[in-house]
């Protein structure tokens, strides 16, 4: 006897034909958000021939490999739409979307923005100052001064840890501290400050205008950053004396900014994609300087510059000149003062540990290669 089936009831095989159906729908169809693409104008504020602007290349390739065309970053050299020095202030108005520079350049704002480009030389490197921004408390500090201080549009990351800069390139070699007395020297931020205290005639310019300014006798030294940027600028067309090490800029890192407004519209998971491709070319960019500094510097040596350890007098002399503008700008400025009240606890804290588990590293490397 056959059991009648319900008026309306499904057969079994219209519910598998169904079921299976759906199930290559859902392969077929996966629940992915298919959002436009968002492009940005990201401007550097270095030339277009600069590794920097290759660095700040880079970071782009990240995001724009990592958000799967959903958001993409158009890169700019200095100058395609604003002046490098201007780079802040069009992301800040939108008429930029982003950029990559540093904190330095944005010292004539407030100095205590400098702290998170040219900080004091209390021992520590731009790997330790990147371990207090994100560790320490540097970037509440840095959030403060950007929105609470300035009430700037934006949102900032710091990336890629600078080696120690050196001191620069020199019409003739400086032996004294009495040698920068007097000097016609380029360089930013707090430096320019370091400089001045002690005697010299700082003169501000971006990285595109310093050899034109050095072969015209507008300055008698200048520095940059490093071999690779130094050489690829032109620098040793325009002098031969290349001084190495030097306490104006030994813990720095880039700056990449955002405007405001365009990063909080970015879904959640872009916000993560722009952070972490920060963190992650923070890394490639210091692996890639170790590589190309070291040999730019060897091709620097065989064209015929001379490379100049710089002399301890001058060593000891500026940090004398560091105690004293320190002083002067934590009176003047609250905030500079509590900024680097924070840096000191840190690095006390820090290099107490460091200084102690660390063997001397030169003095495996002066057994090993007679160097």
């Amino acid at each position: 006897m056959t059991k009648s089936r319900p008026t309306g009831a499904p057969s079994r095989r219209k519910f598998l034909t169904a079921a299976a159906a759906g199930g290559a729908a859902t392969i077929a169809m996966p629940n992915v958000s298919h959002a436009q693409t968002v492009t940005w104008k990201f401007q550097s504020t270095w030339p277009t021939k600069d590794i920097f602007h290759e660095f700040a290349g880079d970071f782009a390739t990240r995001i724009n490999t990592m958000a799967g065309g959903r958001l993409k970053l158009d890169v700019l050299a200095a100058g395609s739409v604003v002046p490098a020095f201007q780079m802040q202030d069009a992301v800040n108005a939108g008429i930029l979307d982003g950029g990559h520079g540093v904190c330095a350049y944005w010292y004539g704002k407030n100095k205590a923005f400098s702290l998170f480009g040219t900080p004091p030389a209390f021992g520590w490197d731009a790997n330790n100052f990147l371990a207090w921004m994100n560790y320490g408390g540097g970037y509440e500090l840095y959030n403060e001064l950007v929105s609470q201080v300035l009430r700037l549009n934006l949102v900032g990351f710091l990336s890629g840890p600078m080696p120690c800069q050196p001191l620069g390139w020199f019409k003739k070699e400086l032996k004294t501290a009495d040698d920068i007395r007097g000097l016609k020297y380029r360089t930013v931020g707090l430096a320019a400050d370091l400089k001045r205290e002690m005697g010299a005639a700082v003169t501000i310019l971006a990285g595109g205008e310093i050899v034109p300014a050095l072969e015209r006798g507008v300055i008698d030294g200048a520095e940059f950053n490093n071999p690779s940027s130094d050489s690829l600028l032109g620098f040793q067309d325009v002098s031969k004396v290349y001084m190495l090490q030097s306490w104006h800029q030994s813990a720095e890192a880039f700056e990449l900014i955002f405007n405001k407004g365009k990063f909080d519209a970015l879904p959640a998971e872009l916000k993560a994609i722009v952070k972490y491709a920060a963190e992650s070319a923070s890394s490639d960019m210091l692996w890639k300087a170790t590589d190309r500094y070291s040999k730019d510097l060897e091709a620097l040596r065989a064209k015929g510059v001379n490379i100049i350890t710089t002399p301890d007098a001058i060593l000891d002399a500026q940090l004398g000149a560091w105690e004293r503008v320190i002083d002067k700008l934590s009176a003047e400025n609250a905030f500079f003062k509590k900024v680097i009240e924070s840096q000191k606890a840190w690095v006390k804290r820090t290099l107490t540990y460091e200084t102690a588990n660390s063997p001397p590293f030169n003095k495996a490397f002066r057994h090993f290669f007679k160097a």
